[in-house]
């Protein structure tokens, strides 16, 4: 099986790809995001630790916890964000590489892992390619002002607060240009993964 980590800065249009990907070539898509949502629910391994860390205030009704709270008390308390990340991206590693396992023994060709710190992370490990998908900052922040209705300036102020270009190309095995139509960057995926023997 052929895992790819799929990585680039809010607004190039990841999530495009995803979809493209698993509906042409079947590919397992896992996205650590929802798997951080995912281990903080009831029962997973990072419900418990959680609640001890904020207190059982962040337990809502249905005994979910809100992540609106703390995102909140993270916004402020600066080491509490350090203490939330050191329990649940371990967590998130876990899981990912235990759903990838079930993905090769099951026969799966290609698994796609999207994730935001995907370098950060150190996720290269275990994926035999980085992606990177690139759109210029003023495509991302147009983006995210018609879909996510942001304001300019709260948009240039994320991708501010987000590694620079010349990280993502300085790790990556291959670069999407996605500043243009999405069938010319779909056609580049497409030319990339006819390299592959297994597809």
């Amino acid at each position: 099986m052929k895992i790819i980590g799929l990585t680039g800065g809010v607004g190039a249009g990841k999530s495009r790809f995803l979809t493209f990907l698993q509906e042409k070539y079947n590919a397992f898509v896992i996205q650590a995001d929802l798997v951080g949502h995912l281990v903080m629910e009831p029962g997973m391994e990072c419900y418990e630790p959680v609640i001890r860390l904020f207190g059982p205030e962040v337990i809502k009704e249905d005994k979910t916890i809100d992540r609106k709270r703390i995102s909140d008390v993270v916004f402020v308390e600066k080491n509490k964000r350090e203490l939330l990340n050191a329990i649940i991206h371990p967590a998130v590693k876990r899981y990912i590489l235990k759903a990838l396992e079930a993905e090769r023994e099951s026969g799966r060709a290609l698994a796609v892992v999207e994730a935001a710190l995907l370098l950060e992370d150190n996720y290269q490990e275990f994926c035999d390619e980085i992606w990177y998908v690139y759109a210029s900052e003023d495509v991302r922040t147009a983006r995210l002002m018609e879909n996510r209705g942001y304001s300019e300036e709260k948009a240039r102020g994320i991708m501010a607060a987000q590694k620079p270009d010349s990280f993502y190309r300085a790790h990556a095995d291959f670069v999407i240009d996605n500043s243009g139509s999405a069938e010319d960057a779909e056609r580049q995926i497409m030319e990339r993964l006819n390299t592959y023997e297994i597809l």
